[in-house]
């Protein structure tokens, strides 16, 4: 698996299911979405959705910071990567970044934009630590994800609030290679 062929999948098909508890699993693999956010699991659930992703032909990204029972440290990661295999992490820590792109992970930082500081630490957090994709949020910000989208040398996804069609559109039309939802109506754009 190359990490362009993640990208180019998610360009293709801009909408990722963003899934926050196990139920709405099946929905998301049905979907024509090619990428599915598992935002909530824990140790016990996290292997068989990320296998059902997987046999799915979809790409499975695991959001570290919500991964109940796992250790967020770099034996967590070795874990994630050796035993649960998903396509790659999300994660607003930097370390964790820095350590699963270290491991040959797809690598998905987030950074919640909430002012001016925020931003510019984001810019120079994300030139610095270099995942393979950021994610912005909230998602509804277009003036910031156009601003965003040129400076950063990596592809942005814009999520958080992001309800519809509209706002999918406004989100790909300011820059964003990619807006994840939690709304099911979405997934089937």
């Amino acid at each position: 698996m190359k990490h362009e062929e993640i990208i180019r999948k998610i360009e293709q098909n801009p909408i990722i299911a963003a899934i926050r508890n196990e139920s709405l699993l099946q929905k998301a693999i049905e979907s024509p979405v090619s990428t599915i956010f598992l935002l909530h699991a824990n140790i016990f659930n996290i292997k068989n959705m990320v296998d059902a992703i997987k046999d799915s032909g979809k790409y499975a990204m695991i959001h570290l910071d919500f991964l109940e029972g796992i250790g967020r440290d770099n034996s967590a990661i070795d874990y994630i990567c050796e035993v649960i295999e998903p396509h790659g992490i999300i994660s607003t820590k930097n370390n964790n970044i820095k350590y699963a792109a270290d491991r040959g992970m797809f690598t998905i930082q987030r950074f919640f934009l909430i002012d001016s500081m925020s931003y510019d630490t984001s810019v120079k957090t994300a030139n610095a630590i270099k995942p393979h994709m950021v994610e912005v949020l909230p998602g509804l910000m277009p003036k910031v994800i156009k601003r965003i989208s040129q400076q950063l040398p990596m592809p942005v996804i814009a999520g958080g609030l992001v309800e519809t069609k509209e706002d999918v559109i406004e989100i790909l039309n300011s820059g964003a290679l990619a807006a994840s939802s939690g709304s099911q109506e979405l997934w089937q754009l």
